[in-house]
């Protein structure tokens, strides 16, 4: 059978939908049963009759057995347990019913002899009954069978007894005269080595006529509750559904399903009504390729519960029981309650797509960064020659392509002649310090055409980075060279002091009168001063961001000193005139002083006093 129509009507509607071709599927299932049951059915031809004249033959019958041929005591042999035969008897007082032993098998006898001993030797101090004897090398290859002689008091013998449900079984099966157990019970007995231990058996009591039998099994009940215990533990079930008669036999599958006990076990529909509506068509197709002979198993995840977020998680593995060419009578399942393991693998899909997404929106934003960065970060005007200087810039991202800084400089030759040179480093990372980075470049591109000097400038960023929000923040050396007077004039808003590479020795620059001033961003109409260097030919420059030099848990005075080291060790031989030459230098610097794993790009731009025109 195929379910038609639309696929577009999802949820509680699809989910009833498909519940009831469900229902209709096992209908015409149990109708093909019953088809084949009464094809088997019909009834043999008569066989022909005899040819006149010969006298037909009787068909030979077995004897009737004797009463006789089979005594009680042989039918107690046969079991194979451990069995005896208790007659109960009304007590003196007639409240209850005393227990008597009438007969025993050979597996009773032999476990008797294992077990009881220990109890019986403490009755019978108690007892004028002489105890029943141990059975010796004679008596274990041929153990005596029937009674002890007589009716042998039950719990007079075997006092340990009455402290095992055997009482209350009896008594159960007596008034009720319906089989009790089975019940785990221990008996105490010697071991090999004369310790005294105890056994775990299980115990059943059935009702014969008017008498009682007990039986008890050692061994596979322990196994058996083993079993018990790690399918609990493991949260599997067991079922078998007959789809002849609409029967279940299961073992767990109450527990697993969290069923109570009265209510009765589910068949398939009834499993298909706890599964939430979206699973239903993959359980229906799944029993209709079965049924069919399509497939010959099982295996899908079923969800059961109020809703998809809080449902528990079913592995539900079946296959189909057929006899030869019979329709399948018998759908025979595992079910493993996989919940956990559903939801730690949702929970660590759910994490690889999150990480997924933020690495993909980590890289498009460093992308974006980037691009704004390569626009806003140009090279050198021709025109520098001419006016004096040559120089180099070299730029090393963080080691994280997201974590773009905020670096900038600029370089440009002024109407008045003199160059513009400066360096700045917005505070943070990605977009925020590309924007602010962007803004205090072009601004102060446009400004220096002013012509005001470089105090002014410092100012008017100042008032530019504080205007555009409280974490707009950044440092810089801005800075106007002179080339007829071979004079720099520069401010510093917060940012490393500029070193003087002359002549082999390397310096810091000394500060303006009043000191480095303060971030740009900080303190609208913070006051900033110049400081004038004056360079010979020759003499270059460094200007530089913090991220070249800071390290994580180091502090000023180690980083200027190893920055210090690195220049003198670089200018061992001078630096040979040339950009190319001041370029490798630079690199050479960025190299030795730059961490692989470094949290802040660096940025280093180093110019040079030449002859003008050269």
């Amino acid at each position: 059978m195929t379910v038609e129509g639309d696929t577009d009507n999802d949820g509680d509607d699809g989910g009833e939908r498909w519940l009831q071709a469900l229902e209709l599927l096992l209908a015409e299932q149990r109708f093909r049963i019953e088809r084949y049951a009464e094809a088997g059915s019909e009834a043999p031809a008569p066989p022909p009759k005899a040819p006149p004249g010969k006298p037909s033959r009787r068909p030979r019958t077995a004897p009737e057995p004797s009463a006789s041929a089979l005594s009680a005591q042989e039918l107690l042999k046969a079991v194979p347990l451990a069995a005896v035969v208790v007659r109960a008897l009304p007590d003196a007082r007639g409240a209850g019913a005393e227990y008597h032993c009438l007969a025993h098998n050979t597996a009773a006898w032999e476990d008797a002899g294992r077990r009881f001993p220990l109890v019986a030797a403490s009755a019978s101090s108690r007892s004028s009954r002489p105890a029943p004897p141990p059975p010796t090398a004679a008596t274990s290859a041929a153990p005596a069978e029937g009674s002890w002689g007589e009716a042998v008091p039950l719990f007079e013998w075997f006092p340990a007894l009455a402290a095992t449900p055997v009482p209350r079984l009896l008594d159960a099966a007596r008034r009720t005269g319906r089989p009790q157990g089975p019940e785990p019970a221990e008996w105490p007995h010697h071991a090999p080595d004369g310790r005294a231990v105890r056994s775990r058996v299980e115990v059943r009591v059935a009702p014969a006529g008017e008498l009682l039998l007990l039986t008890w099994e050692r061994g596979e009940p322990a196994r058996a509750r083993m079993a018990r215990a790690a399918q609990q533990l493991a949260r599997v079930a067991w079922a078998e559904w007959d789809l002849a008669r609409g029967t279940v036999e299961e073992a767990g599958l109450r527990a697993l399903l969290g069923l109570p006990a009265p209510a009765p076990l589910p068949d398939l529909p009834g499993l298909g009504r706890m599964v939430l509506p979206e699973p239903r068509e993959q359980l229906y197709r799944a029993l209709h390729d079965a049924l069919l002979g399509e497939r010959d198993h099982i295996d899908l995840e079923l969800r059961l519960g109020p809703d998809t977020h809080n449902a528990r998680v079913l592995r539900f593995l079946a296959e189909p029981v057929r006899a030869g060419s019979a329709p399948v009578r018998t759908v025979r399942a595992v079910c493993r309650d996989v919940t956990a393991d559903v939801r730690a693998r949702e929970s660590a899909e759910r994490a690889l797509r999150e990480a997924r997404a933020q690495r993909e929106r980590a890289e498009a934003v460093a992308e974006v960064a980037e691009r704004l960065r390569e626009a806003v970060l140009p090279g050198f005007p021709p025109e520098l020659a001419r006016h004096g200087l040559e120089a180099a810039v070299v730029y090393r991202p963080a080691g994280h392509a997201a974590r773009v800084g905020g670096d900038w400089y600029k370089t440009r030759v002024l109407p008045t002649g003199r160059v513009l040179v400066a360096l700045g480093d917005a505070r943070g990372h990605g977009p925020d310090a590309v924007t602010l980075m962007a803004k205090l470049r072009y601004a102060l591109a446009g400004l220096a055409f002013t012509g005001e000097s470089v105090e002014r400038l410092t100012g008017w960023l100042n008032l530019l980075a504080c205007d555009d929000g409280e974490e707009s923040t950044a440092t810089s050396v801005i800075a106007h060279y002179c080339s007829d007077r071979g004079l720099l004039r520069w401010t510093c808003a917060g940012h490393p002091p500029p070193l003087l590479v002359r002549r082999g020795g390397v310096r810091f620059l000394d500060p303006p009168p009043e000191g480095p001033g303060l971030p740009l961003g900080v303190l609208p109409g913070t006051p900033y001063t110049a400081a004038e260097t004056p360079l010979r030919p020759g003499d270059v420059v460094l200007l530089y961001s913090d991220g070249l030099i800071e390290r994580r848990g180091s502090d000023l005075d180690r980083d200027a000193s190893r920055l210090l080291r690195a220049v003198r060790g670089g200018t061992g031989a001078g630096i040979p005139p040339g950009g190319a030459a001041l370029d490798a230098y630079a690199r050479g610097l960025v190299d030795a002083l730059m961490a692989p794993d470094a949290e802040d790009d660096a940025t280093v731009l180093a110019f040079r006093r030449v002859e003008p025109g050269a």
